[in-house]
């Protein structure tokens, strides 16, 4: 039977890491069987610790780790659970394994910290971290070893944390392949509030309008609609303990977002008012802007042009665009595929640097493809 998590990366060997010894990783769903089955590609050892017997037995079925046995001496250990049980989870670990360093990666990191404190925990050997990684679907089944690769991983130290300590942390976000990002706590949830919380939250109000919408208009959604909603599709009980552990940034992004619906739609109830065209213009425009100061590729802000490409609903159409795409040494830095149901083609929005588009486009039109649009001049 394969492993679709993870096989062939062990089948050619441990990789060069910085992780040793042995790795406790406490919660085997998503993040938790992801990082296992990260470290052990790399022959690193890992034991998975889980208070659902079912999701254990899947996850080292899958081969994200082993079982614990009672003479395991943890180096690292990464706590892993939802956010409601963050706080009482580390402190269990800190006291069952004084000499090793606990991180956890629940996406808030104020409350844990704070609930720590107030019960007098010795935090020496604990660091907050955040690795900024997921999927809509979560549990052990749906872990990768590569969730982590290119993506930001946020690590919380204080001035107590020994240079050691903070090694064995970064160590594994790096091994993993993620970007090192250093922040305060409180810096984390804001950041996170707007980054994440609230989108998910727009995402799922939005796609809650579809319930009720007519088929007819459902027949219609494309690509920009399937984007905007796709994380709608998250898990309601995992997203009411974030949303609760980091209620008051996200009500002040949910307040200026409020204010800010309320004047776009105070316009476009006359239209023909003073100033409304304006104000619209503003919002989009406004919007532009946010966008370009998003990080690209690489974690530059760097902008890409875009052009779309007609793909018959055929076997190996998509791999015959690359290949030629390769042949004309156009490096693609994003894609986006869209099918609608029944349509004998699909679409490829395919994203490259702007000195590379014209060739791009020339070629391809050269050898048979249909450019459906272009966002290059």
């Amino acid at each position: 039977m394969s492993e679709p998590n993870g096989t062939s990366a062990r089948a050619a060997g441990p990789l060069a890491t910085r992780t040793s010894g042995t790795v406790r990783i406490v919660g085997s769903g998503l993040l938790g069987a992801s990082i296992g089955h990260a470290l052990t590609a790399r022959g690193v050892d890992v034991v998975l610790v889980d208070a659902s017997p079912s999701q254990l037995r899947l996850a080292i079925d899958y081969g994200a780790g082993r079982a614990e046995r009672p003479d395991d001496e943890p180096s690292l250990i990464v706590v892993a659970v939802p956010p409601d049980v963050t706080a009482d989870v580390v402190q269990r670990e800190l006291e069952s394994h004084p000499d090793a360093v606990v991180t956890d990666v629940a996406s808030v990191k104020l409350e844990p910290l704070r609930t720590l404190r107030e019960r007098g925990v010795d935090l020496t050997h604990y660091i907050g971290s955040h690795p900024m990684a997921g999927r809509e679907r979560g549990g052990a089944i749906s872990a990768r070893a590569d969730i982590f690769v290119g993506r930001p991983w946020v690590v919380c130290r204080d001035g107590e944390t020994s240079a050691y300590d903070l090694s064995l942390v970064e160590g594994l976000a790096l091994d993993l392949g993620a970007t090192l990002l250093e922040m305060t706590p409180e810096e984390h949830d804001e950041s996170v509030a707007l980054m994440s919380h609230v989108p998910q939250l727009v995402a799922s109000l939005l796609a809650g309008r579809f319930v009720t919408a007519p088929d007819g208009s459902l027949r219609l959604a494309g690509q920009g609609v399937r984007d905007t909603t796709r994380i709608a599709a998250s898990a309601p009980e995992l997203w009411v303990q974030i949303l609760g552990a980091n209620a008051a940034p996200v009500v002040a992004v949910l307040d200026e977002l409020a204010s800010d619906l309320t004047e776009v739609a105070a316009a476009l109830r006359d239209p023909d008012a003073p100033g409304a065209r304006r104000a619209v213009a503003d919002t989009i425009r406004r919007g532009n802007e946010g966008v370009e100061r998003l990080p690209g590729k690489h974690g530059q802000n760097r902008r890409f042009d875009t052009f779309v490409v007609m793909i018959d609903d055929t076997s190996g159409q998509l791999g015959r665009l690359f290949g030629e795409l390769g042949d004309l040494d156009v490096n693609v830095e994003d894609l986006r595929l869209e099918h609608s149901p029944g349509a004998p083609f699909g679409l490829a929005e395919i994203s490259v640097v702007p000195d590379a588009v014209r060739r791009a486009i020339d070629g391809l039109e050269q050898r048979g493809w249909r450019i459906a649009s272009t966002t290059h001049d």
